[in-house]
């Protein structure tokens, strides 16, 4: 019994020990892992330095052409439409027949109205005469004074009537002239709007018959609203004279036309308001352009820019670069040694690709441009830097060296 018991506890022992370290090989397992984890090598960006150029920031506004001169040519005598002597839609001059209305029954009001006259004019010599053959009986007091005075009275009236009978005959004269409908301007012409044998109506505007409508093409009107900050901000550069003008005309306009990438038109800024809109806080302006070719025509949209500042230094970005938070836009700058930091920023327009970036980073930051979800601020990375060119959105790379960190 006792070799029996001793062997069994002999067993035991091993047993035992083979548990103890089963259970440290299981509690040193994840220290191992944690050790492989930390051992992982830092997330890869990519890095560039801004493009630094000398631009103008540009503010862009939405405009509408409006002709410099706009007629709508109405009769100014009634009467039947006896000829319209243009085509609908062409060039016409100052002074080119348009329409002309049936001139005889205005021919016979000149005539009879010539007729008065003479009537009158023969009833003032008459009279005359009459005063003439009076005034030396009057000396001789063969005639009484109130006799004589009654001849003077009928020829100031009968001198009287001629001023009358002349200013009737002038006025149909005027009103015959009037059936003769010219253009008033230089421009295009529009449709007729009546036809031959037409009656049109004259009176006042609203109620004269409209006949058609004539626009200048060469030059034209472009209008456009200005916020009441960029006002206040022209203002202020144009009194730091940082806005540049000319004697002949005030700040540069440039125009684009909706299939039009480029702002190859350009104008001069001549009126703005005296008032801001106090609906809509916004200042009205308006340049005047060439329009030779006539490719402009009122009514057209067209996008306008004004320059926003003067030509000066200026830090640009891709829009891969700027990350944004519920207020603010940033970027991701990494430090010499890898670190990444935040920085807030203050955008501008975009130019030729890239974006303006007003405060926020300097010429000698490298910040990400690539892997912007993969950095994270006071976290090192490893960073593969690139140099940024105009007119492209991405980075080229310029050396290809990668850098770690």
């Amino acid at each position: 019994m006792r070799k029996l018991i001793w062997r069994r506890e002999r067993t035991m022992v091993p047993l035992g020990a083979l548990l103890l370290a089963t259970m440290f090989a299981a509690c040193d397992q994840p220290q191992a892992q944690n050790k492989g984890q930390q051992a992982a090598p830092p997330p890869a960006v990519t890095t560039s330095q801004p493009v630094v150029s000398e631009i103008v920031e540009w503010d862009e506004y939405t405009g509408r052409f409006e002709a410099v001169a706009s007629v709508e040519v109405r009769a100014r005598v009634s009467g039947y439409v006896d000829n319209i002597a243009f085509v609908d839609g062409q060039a016409v001059k100052k002074g080119d027949l348009l329409f002309v209305i049936d001139p005889r029954p205005f021919e016979r009001a000149v005539s009879q109205a010539q007729a008065e006259l003479e009537q009158a004019r023969t009833k003032a010599q008459n009279t005359a005469l009459d005063v003439e053959r009076g005034r030396p009986l009057l000396e001789r007091k063969v005639m009484s004074e109130k006799m004589f005075d009654d001849r003077a009275n009928l020829q100031r009236e009968a001198e009287s009537a001629v001023k009358v009978s002349e200013a009737k005959v002038a006025t149909a004269e005027l009103e015959l002239a009037f059936t003769r409908i010219t253009a008033p301007i230089d421009g295009r012409i529009s449709r007729a709007s009546v036809s031959l044998g037409s009656w049109i109506s004259a009176g006042g505007a609203a109620n004269a018959t409209l006949l058609t409508l004539i626009v200048t093409q060469d030059p034209i009107h472009i209008y456009f609203d200005i916020s009441e900050n960029n006002y206040i901000k022209y203002k202020r550069l144009a009194e730091r004279g940082a806005l540049a003008s000319n004697d002949k005309g005030g700040a540069d306009v440039h125009v684009s036309l909706p299939d039009e990438a480029a702002f190859a038109h350009r104008g001069k800024l001549d009126f703005v308001d005296n008032r801001l809109d106090p609906g809509t806080a916004t200042m009205r302006a308006r340049a005047i352009l060439a329009n030779a070719d006539q490719m402009f025509s009122p009514g057209m949209f067209a996008r306008v820019r004004l320059a926003g500042s003067p030509l000066k230094s200026t830090v640009l970005l891709p829009d891969a670069a700027i990350g944004t938070d519920q207020a603010n836009k940033f970027v991701l700058i990494v430090a010499e040694d890898g670190t990444v930091s935040r920085r807030n920023i203050q955008l501008g327009p975009l130019y030729q690709g890239l974006r303006v970036v007003r405060s926020g980073v300097e010429a000698q930051d490298w910040v990400v441009t690539s892997g912007l979800q993969r950095a994270r601020p006071g976290q090192k990375v490893t960073a593969n830097r690139e140099v940024l060119r105009l007119s492209e959105a991405r980075p080229s790379s310029a050396s290809g060296v990668s850098i770690s960190r």
